[in-house]
């Protein structure tokens, strides 16, 4: 993975809950796909529950006040097994401040099909910090 492609990589993952295209987003996760917060682990198995998952941070993000979401590379470690871990800082921006503290996170990203996708998240801060809903809990 190239410094141009991760940078490629985190716009999508960005622009996807900025525009809510859930498609974009789907094209990026490998199923099934892991969380790792400070709050424990979290495995997403279905296609459904990768929905409700993002359809939660959207509607956080519209709570927030949401506008921007910008992830800045921090480093790419080649794992010389087809896989990278890849990190990168996160700022929720709206109204020209932050709309909750920037944090870190890594993922691991390898390539299917020429494309660039994950499948887990570690130190990824849950929507649930800001929806007080379990990243798997059903909608109401």
């Amino acid at each position: 993975m190239t410094d141009a492609e991760f940078a490629a990589f985190l716009k999508d993952i960005s622009i996807c809950f900025e525009t809510g295209d859930f498609a974009l987003w789907k094209s990026r996760v490998i199923l099934p796909f892991s969380l790792v917060t400070k709050d424990g682990p979290v495995t997403i198995l279905t296609e459904e529950e990768l929905e409700e998952n993002f359809r939660a941070y959207i509607q956080a993000g519209e709570i927030m006040g949401l506008e921007e979401v910008i992830r800045k590379p921090m480093s790419i470690e080649d794992c010389k097994d087809g896989t990278f871990i890849a990190t990168y800082r996160t700022d929720l921006m709206g109204q020209g401040r932050h709309q909750a503290d920037p944090y870190t996170s890594s993922a691991l990203i390898r390539q299917i099909g020429g494309t660039w996708r994950m499948s887990s998240i570690l130190n990824a801060r849950g929507h649930h910090e800001w929806t007080g809903r379990h990243p798997l809990a059903k909608g109401d």
